[in-house]
């Protein structure tokens, strides 16, 4: 049971991830992007000690780093994310984004050295075939926004991985009040550098950075590293890539963005290199054992 609850809390927050990148290409649109990034985390991070206050009682050393790491890569990821969807477009980010759940085996051999099948090796080389779809121009050239997304995608793989890791040991509340904290502090140091301190707000711009605080950061964190304690990085990467799938849906209802066939193509090959990198060995195991 509470396996299936892990799997719901991650397809909630997949289906909020994918509305923000809708909602953050309109806030782009009245801050830049480390406004943005900033304002979401210290609003999260505020609501987060309002609703959790009582966990600092019990934060050790361990929550304290390990929340450190898991937030300065949770800001790096964001960054590149945020900064890339003012070069391209909300959908191509959104897919881009998702091939996280590719690298995530990848980086579970180069730290633990779990073997890498030929599944995911097919499935590695086919994204790599729709991301050349998705993003090449005419020129064989890469758009800045698609390189900053698939360098997202990395630093994402990277959380995804290491969350599933700490939550095992650590109290996932603990920890995500510790990664807001280190998000924060970041991102608020990187405004002041910047000397990009808002003076003025419009009324859309505060609405943005409310519901990405609220729900594409906090509901969506909270219920990710809890769901992380009932499942696998590799599962949850799996459930976690729809949030590709309601950002290409939602970035052309609300935003009327319009998808090439080129893009399509694209985007249905990462699908499909997702699909056949995660699900299909699960399949093979099971024809085995009928045979």
């Amino acid at each position: 049971m509470k396996q299936y609850i892990g799997d719901g809390m991650l397809l909630i927050t997949a289906i909020v991830w994918g509305s923000g990148f809708v909602v953050t290409a309109i806030a782009l649109e009245y801050l830049s992007a480390y406004q943005v990034m900033a304002g979401r985390f210290v609003l999260a991070t505020i609501i987060l000690v309002l609703l959790f206050g009582k966990k600092f009682k019990t934060f050790t050393k361990s929550i304290i780093w390990k929340g450190a790491i898991l937030g300065t890569i949770l800001y790096i990821g964001f960054a590149l994310q945020t900064v890339g969807l003012e070069y391209t477009t909300p959908s191509k980010n959104a897919f881009l984004t998702a091939v996280n759940v590719v690298i995530v085996p990848i980086i579970a051999y180069l730290i633990y050295k779990r073997k890498i099948d030929r599944y995911e090796i097919w499935g590695s080389i086919i994204a790599i075939i729709g991301i050349g779809f998705l993003s090449l121009q005419g020129s064989l050239t890469i758009n800045i926004g698609d390189a900053l997304s698939l360098a997202c995608a990395v630093a994402f793989a990277f959380d995804i991985f290491y969350t599933n890791h700490f939550v095992k040991k650590e109290d996932a509340i603990s920890l995500t009040i510790m990664q807001f904290i280190t998000a924060s502090f970041i991102g608020i140091v990187a405004v002041l550098i910047q000397g990009d301190i808002p003076t003025t707000f419009e009324k859309e711009a505060i609405y943005s950075i409310v519901y990405l605080a609220v729900f594409s950061t906090t509901i969506a964190y909270v219920c990710q590293n809890v769901a992380f304690r009932y499942t696998t990085a590799t599962k949850g990467a799996i459930i976690l890539s729809m949030e590709s799938f309601f950002g290409m849906v939602l970035s052309v209802i609300f935003l009327h963005e319009i998808l090439t066939g080129r893009m399509i193509t694209g985007a249905v090959l990462i699908l499909m290199a997702i699909l056949i990198a995660e699900l299909k060995p699960s399949f093979h195991r099971k024809r085995l054992r009928n045979v």
